[in-house]
């Protein structure tokens, strides 16, 4: 917890950045819990990306991507009629399965949403790189914001 003003000299950015960052993310988690709600399909690496989800609150329909092969996955997947999310993380291997998601539900004629995903990337990538560092960056944003009132 930060106690005095010389705390913020530490941060690699101004409070402000941290705030709407903070903010931003939060949006972002609003708008997933939403759509797990109702009942789409969130397709995401493995069981910790599933955790993390979970400890932000997200709870639904989620599938693991690497647990399949991809052309039997994205069928059974676009067989249930749901919306698909693909949240795979944002590092080489995380870019390579979204793109390789995203042709398999082409050629289904399914387009699945992975505008979560790149705005979470947007956000983040200098930060972190996988679903499973959120919980953990997301409390550390809520620290240095709220910091402003210590």
């Amino acid at each position: 917890m930060f106690k005095s003003r010389r705390d913020h000299r530490s941060l690699k950015a101004p409070l402000y950045v941290y705030q709407k960052r903070l903010e931003s993310i939060e949006e972002i988690i609003d708008e997933l819990l939403q759509l797990a709600e109702e009942g789409n399909v969130i397709i995401v690496e493995g069981k910790r990306d599933v955790r993390a989800l979970n400890k932000l609150g997200i709870n639904g329909h989620f599938e693991m991507a690497t647990h399949h092969s991809l052309s039997n996955f994205c069928e059974d997947i676009t067989n249930t009629g749901k919306g698909i999310i693909i949240l795979t993380d944002w590092d080489r291997r995380g870019n390579m399965l979204m793109s390789n998601l995203v042709n398999h539900f082409h050629s289904l004629g399914v387009n699945p949403d992975v505008r979560i995903r790149e705005r979470l990337k947007s956000i983040v990538q200098k930060e972190i790189k996988d679903v499973e560092s959120l919980p953990t960056y997301v409390l550390k944003l809520r620290h240095i914001a709220g910091s402003s009132t210590y």
